[in-house]
């Protein structure tokens, strides 16, 4: 099924993680169905310059991250400033627990990994097989395992397609290296997640925060969503 053949509102389900229509399964992850071919070929010309691009993350759905979100939120589990240290969110006003969340997290329903157009990846060949892998800078910058993959993907990502919308720090989400995402089908995707459906799903989902967030939905969507680096073509 294309993008095409879907309703408004499936689109927007899709755009907000709660429809699975326009995703197939690819080496044991779920992937937008457009980007696939796509993908194959950066993992094929990453192998021929020594790298093993895998995938360490890709589609995750509503519910998945309000779990995230949730554990965030409540203390559960442990949210860290750019710095990679623990902030403590317990005596902070909830619309600061929101700024604090989403320097690395997304608001259920505004994820770009709801899409499944946005990967995160790291070079399997780089690391031995129990490597416990974080996500964090330090891995893809400098001495990290992952910085020579890094800098060929500066030259040569956005030729297969792909880019990262977390390429530097705009005020919004903190930059992710290891994220990439597909241009054309993530830009098609983006403008189906609206503040109107946003709003629609956050108000019938048990989502940490709910009140404050519908009351600074817009900010919040303009600083974190819409807020991002853009393809240098």
């Amino acid at each position: 099924m294309s993008q095409s053949t879907l309703t408004a509102q499936q689109l927007a389900e899709c755009a907000c993680g709660k429809n699975e229509q326009l995703l197939v399964d690819h080496q044991g992850y779920k992937l937008h169905k457009e980007i696939v071919d796509d993908f194959i070929r950066l993992q094929n010309a990453a192998r021929d310059a020594g790298f093993e691009l895998a995938i360490a993350s890709s589609f995750r759905d509503f519910e998945r991250q309000a779990l995230i979100w949730n554990a965030k939120f409540t203390g559960q589990r442990p949210v860290l400033n750019k710095q990679q240290q623990h902030v403590d969110l317990a005596s902070m006003p909830d619309i600061e627990k929101c700024h604090a969340i989403m320097l690395y997290s997304a608001l259920p329903g505004t994820s770009r990994h709801h899409f499944g157009t946005d990967l995160d990846i790291f070079d399997q060949a780089a690391v031995s097989a129990d490597y416990k892998l974080q996500l964090e800078p330090s891995e893809y910058t400098g001495n990290g395992p992952f910085a020579a993959m890094t800098q060929w993907l500066d030259s040569h990502l956005e030729d297969y397609g792909f880019y990262r919308p977390y390429q530097q720090d705009l005020g919004g989400v903190a930059p992710e290296p290891w994220h990439i995402s597909h241009i054309q089908q993530a830009q098609q995707l983006l403008q189906h997640q609206s503040i109107a459906a946003l709003t629609d799903i956050i108000e019938n989902s048990e989502v940490a925060g709910k009140t404050t967030i519908l009351a600074h939905l817009p900010q919040l969507y303009q600083r974190y969503v819409l807020n991002v680096s853009t393809p240098a073509v």
